[in-house]
């Protein structure tokens, strides 16, 4: 079956095009910038390597911003811009653990994005990687390749086709110069093989938490296998294998190493700890976050600076959720459902979500002519989220919660304002002898609920006083 393109934004307006490929553990590949999904799968030896890649896991491939079936015309080809690329696909996916590949200068994109998410990122393969562009090629043979770009489009093309393919075969080297020539524009290709020299992802790789393998040709002309040792070398859990042959693209040549490759990630789902079965029994506090506002901010900001914005409030509420023993079920754009065994844990996690946020939100530039320094309404780019928990025995599928006392959270949730952390009598009886404070907020008639819930709002600030509770924590 052929694989259908789609599209997503990114944080900038990129369009970019990915698609998917066979079913089970998600596994995505960053190409190399040279690459074109469409022309890929029409030569018949890449296509039966990705056939082969894709049995037994959902293979996510997407063309790099600038070529391809992706946005042509792009401005920012910096390593910022290719992780968030990666991030998009990745929201747009709804994917939560998964494999990552990067193939030479997609390899430092694969290095940043999962230093920068490594709750995502399960196993990391690397191939023909290098720490640093400037320390492998000389600026002046860059400058000279990127001139010969975008002067003489044809003789270039020839001249990447022999580095990557240095014995041939010449069907390979006519097949990728084509491809080059129909997929990408000079002045696209020139910018990426400056990319390619300047990117250094030294900083990044002693910071690699996943377990890695790193794999590199022996004769490779276009990255030297030193560059991949010395890349396997700074990576704290690699492994590095040295394959024989010269071609430098990871589809051709001898593939017997994709048997090594498949081991490698094998053991880490056969490591990963099992789900625990569905108890639907278990008492669970149950947390939820929504961003108040998040329509008006999109139509504030724009889609791309809303959606980084939006990201800014996954990071807090997963690293909160990480530092409190709070599970995440599952996210709905701008917010959260969490479990937590234990309503304490819960508390603190919300109390140190909202902090965050004012700390996130005192470092936004005000709007100009506004002196609301102090509540940060005068500030463009705020976030104010509004928590609610509830405790009870909701009943575990799939890997969500279902039941009266989840449907209970989400609406305590809605009855909260920007904020503001309001919770149930129950999570309030639960937390009693701990150093919280709650104010009596009444009786609330919840939408789909007969009877009224007294709700309690946790007073967090630094500011609140003792004189507002109502002396219950």
């Amino acid at each position: 079956m052929e694989p259908q393109i789609r599209f997503c934004t990114s944080a900038d307006g990129t369009r970019i095009a990915y698609t998917t490929l066979g079913e089970g553990p998600p596994f995505v590949v960053v190409s190399p910038w040279g690459d074109d999904m469409e022309r890929d799968w029409e030569h018949p030896e890449v296509r039966a390597f990705f056939e082969s890649l894709a049995e037994g896991c959902l293979l996510v491939r997407f063309d790099r911003r600038g070529v391809g079936a992706s946005q042509r015309e792009v401005d920012d080809l910096s390593v910022e811009a290719q992780v968030a690329d990666v991030e998009t696909l990745v929201d747009r996916l709804q994917l939560d653990r998964f494999d990552l590949w990067g193939m030479l200068d997609g390899a430092a994109v694969g290095v940043a994005y999962a230093v920068h998410h490594p709750q995502h990122v399960s196993r990391l393969v690397l191939w023909e990687a290098y720490p640093c562009g400037e320390d492998m090629v000389r600026p002046e043979a860059i400058r000279s390749l990127a001139e010969l770009i975008r002067g003489n489009w044809s003789l270039a093309r020839r001249a990447l086709a022999d580095i990557l393919f240095p014995s041939g075969p010449i069907e390979a080297q006519r097949w990728l110069s084509n491809s080059l020539r129909e997929h990408v524009s000079p002045e696209t290709a020139a910018r990426y093989i400056e990319f390619y020299a300047s990117v250094d992802v030294r900083p990044y790789l002693s910071q690699v938490k996943a377990p890695t393998l790193v794999l590199h040709r022996r004769g490779d002309r276009n990255v030297p296998i030193a560059a991949g040792r010395a890349a396997a070398s700074l990576i704290p859990d690699a492994r590095f294998v040295a394959l024989e042959g010269d071609i430098g693209h990871s589809y051709f040549g001898d593939t017997s190493y994709l048997e090594a490759m498949t081991q490698f990630l094998d053991e880490g789902r056969t490591q990963a700890p099992s789900a625990a079965p569905p108890d639907a029994g278990a008492f669970r506090t149950v947390l939820f976050t929504d961003v108040e506002g998040s329509t008006a901010l999109t139509q504030r900001l724009g889609d791309a600076r809303a959606r980084e914005v939006l990201r800014e409030h996954e990071r807090i509420v997963r690293e909160a959720l990480k530092a409190h023993g709070g599970a995440e079920v599952k996210t709905m754009g701008d917010g959260f459902m969490a479990s937590f065994t234990s309503a304490t844990g819960a508390l603190e996690c919300a109390i140190a979500m909202q902090r965050a946020f004012v700390e996130w939100n005192s470092a936004r530039p005000l709007r100009q002519g506004s002196g609301q320094a102090s509540t940060g309404s005068g500030r463009a780019e705020v976030i104010r989220v509004r928590i609610g928990l509830n405790a009870g025995e909701p009943i575990a599928e799939e890997g969500d919660l279902y039941g009266t006392a989840v449907n209970e959270a989400a609406r305590i949730t809605a009855t909260a304002k920007g904020g503001e952390i309001l919770v149930s009598d129950v999570v309030r009886q639960l937390a009693k002898g701990k150093d919280f404070l709650f104010a009596d907020r009444g009786e609330a008639s919840l939408k789909g609920f007969e009877e009224p819930v007294r709700l309690y709002e946790v007073r967090w600030r630094s500011f609140d006083s003792s004189a507002d509770a109502d002396g219950s924590g």
